[in-house]
C-alpha cells in the first residue's frame, strides 16, 4: 500500500516508507504495533542494515540494540541524523521513520553528489523510543547517556512477563553490558533528529518545516488502585470495594487538575484489570498517568494535584492508591547556536511547499512540542536538533498521522543542506 505520491516516488527520496509500508500492520487497531525486537521491529532493523548497507554505510550494534550506519570510518566529532522505527501499540506511518529514511537519503544524495565530508557520519535507529513494550520512552538512548539506570532497565518487564535482559539475550546482546557507553557518546559531535510533527504548529505557521525550540517537561506514573475481588452477582453494591469505580473516578480527577493547570496535558491512556472476568468486581486495577506541561514545577504541581484529588475521590470507594513513577524528564531547551546555524543553512533557499500552501515560506520558524524525543535525551550531553516536518492533520500516534510528499522531500532537502553545512 502506498504513502506518498507516485510523482515524488518517481524522485527516488522517500520510497523507503513504501519499503516497510506493510511492515507491523495492525488489523485490529488500525495503523502499525512495531514494539522493541519483536517480529515487526526484528523485520525493520534488517531492512535498516540491507538499504544502509546498499548506500555504502557500514552498520553496528551498539550494547544497547540501537543502530549505527557509518559513513567511512567512526571517528570523533560525528554528525550523526537519524530517528527510530519503532511505534505505538496501533501508531501512524511516520512516527519516527520519517527520520530515518529521510536521514538516508540525504546521506545518499550526499554520496552521489560526490561530496566529501570532513567529520565522520552517521545515520543511527534509537531503539524503544516509544516506550510500548517496557514502558520508559526513549530507553535505547537513555541507556545510552546513563539517564536510566542499567540495573533497573535490566529488570524492566514488558505485558508477558519478560525482563527487558531475558529479551536483549534473545536479540543476541549481552544484557551484563546494557547501560552508558562512554566510546559511543563521546564520538557524537553533533545529533540532528528529523520529525513528522505531532501537532498543529506548522499547520498554523503555513510552513512545511521548523526547527524545535524546546520540548515540555514529561513523565509516566502507574497508579495501582486496590480493592476487594468478589462475585459481580453475589455481592451489593453496598458491600463493593471496587477498584474499577476507583479507576473511574481517578480518569476523571486526572482531566480536571489538567483543565485547572494552564498549557497542562494528562492522560490516562492504558488499564489493566485484575483478574479481568465479566462477572468477577476486580481486585486491582492499574492505570499509567502521562503528565506535560510548560516547567519541570508545573509538571510536579500538576501530578501531586492529581494525586491529592484521585485520593480525595477514593474516600468513598474504600481502595487503596499507590503511585510510582516510571520515568521523568525535564524540560529541554535545544542549543540555540546550533539552531540559529541550521537555520542560516536553510536561510534564502525557498522550502518546497504542500500544493495545499499559495505561498512557500522562506525561512524556519522555531517550534515548541510537547513529544518526546531521542533529541532530547541527547540534548543534555551533546548539541542536538529536531527539524519537524508537517503534519496537516495535526494528529499522531494514530492511524490517521500524516505528512505530505512534498513536504516530506522538503524535510530531506532541509536535513541535506543542514548536513553539508556542518561537514
Amino acid at each position: 500500500m502506498a504513502l506518498l505520491d507516485h510523482g515524488m516516488l518517481a524522485h527516488g527520496m522517500l520510497a523507503g516508507l513504501d519499503e516497510i509500508a506493510d511492515v507491523g500492520r495492525d488489523a485490529a487497531r488500525g495503523g502499525y504495533s512495531r514494539h522493541l525486537w519483536q517480529g515487526p521491529d526484528l523485520e525493520l532493523r534488517a531492512w535498516f542494515i540491507e538499504r544502509a548497507t546498499r548506500i555504502g554505510l557500514d552498520v553496528e550494534t551498539d550494547r544497547n540494540g540501537n543502530l549505527w550506519a557509518w559513513w567511512g570510518e567512526p571517528g570523533e566529532n560525528a554528525v550523526v541524523t537519524g530517528s527510530h522505527l519503532d511505534s505505538v501499540p496501533g501508531g501512524g506511518a511516520y512516527d519516527g521513520p520519517l527520520g530515518v529514511v529521510s536521514a538516508l537519503n540525504a546521506v545518499a544524495s550526499l554520496k552521489n553528489a560526490g561530496f566529501q565530508p570532513s567529520r565522520p557520519v552517521a545515520v543511527v535507529v534509537f531503539a524503544e523510543e516509544e516506550g510500548s513494550r517496557f514502558g520508559v520512552a526513549c530507553l535505547g538512548s537513555r541507556l545510552l547517556t546513563g539517564a536510566i539506570d542499567a540495573d533497573r532497565a535490566r529488570s524492566l518487564v514488558d505485558r508477558d512477563g519478560v525482563t527487558l535482559a531475558e529479551a536483549a539475550a534473545l536479540a543476541g546482546l549481552d544484557p551484563r553490558r546494557l547501560g552508558v557507553d562512554r566510546e559511543a557518546i563521546d564520538r557524537v559531535g553533533l545529533f540532528i533528529e528529523l520529525h513528522v510533527e505531532q501537532g498543529r504548529g506548522l499547520i498554523d505557521l503555513q510552513s512545511p518545516l521548523a526547527i524545535a525550540s524546546s520540548i515540555l517537561a514529561h513523565g509516566r506514573w502507574r497508579l495501582t488502585f486496590t480493592g476487594q475481588g468478589n462475585h459481580a452477582g453475589a455481592t451489593t453494591m453496598a458491600e463493593r470495594r471496587d477498584p474499577m469505580v476507583a479507576a473511574a473516578r481517578a480518569i476523571l480527577a486526572v482531566t480536571e487538575a489538567a483543565v485547572a493547570s494552564p498549557d497542562s496535558r494528562a492522560t490516562v491512556g492504558r488499564l489493566e484489570v485484575v483478574p479481568g472476568g465479566t462477572n468477577v468486581i476486580a481486585s486491582r486495577v492499574i492505570a499509567w498517568l502521562d503528565a506535560r506541561a510548560p516547567s519541570d514545577q508545573q509538571t510536579r504541581d500538576l501530578v501531586a494535584d492529581i494525586e491529592a484529588r484521585i485520593r480525595l475521590a477514593l474516600a468513598v470507594t474504600g481502595c487503596s492508591l499507590e503511585v510510582t513513577e516510571e520515568s521523568w524528564s525535564g524540560v529541554v531547551t535545544f542549543d540555540p547556536t546550533v539552531a540559529e546555524d541550521l537555520s542560516v543553512a536553510l536561510g534564502g533557499t525557498p522550502l518546497v511547499a504542500a500544493p495545499s500552501i499559495a505561498t512557500p515560506r522562506i525561512f524556519t520558524p522555531r517550534l515548541s512540542t510537547g513529544a518526546g524525543h531521542d533529541a532530547g535525551v541527547l540534548a543534555a550531553v551533546v548539541p542536538s536538533a529536531m527539524v519537524f516536518v508537517r503534519n496537516p492533520t495535526g494528529i499522531s500516534h494514530s492511524p490517521e498521522e500524516f505528512a505530505e510528499a512534498a513536504d516530506c522531500v522538503a524535510g530531506v532537502s532541509a536535513l541535506e543542506r543542514m548536513l553539508r553545512s556542518v561537514l
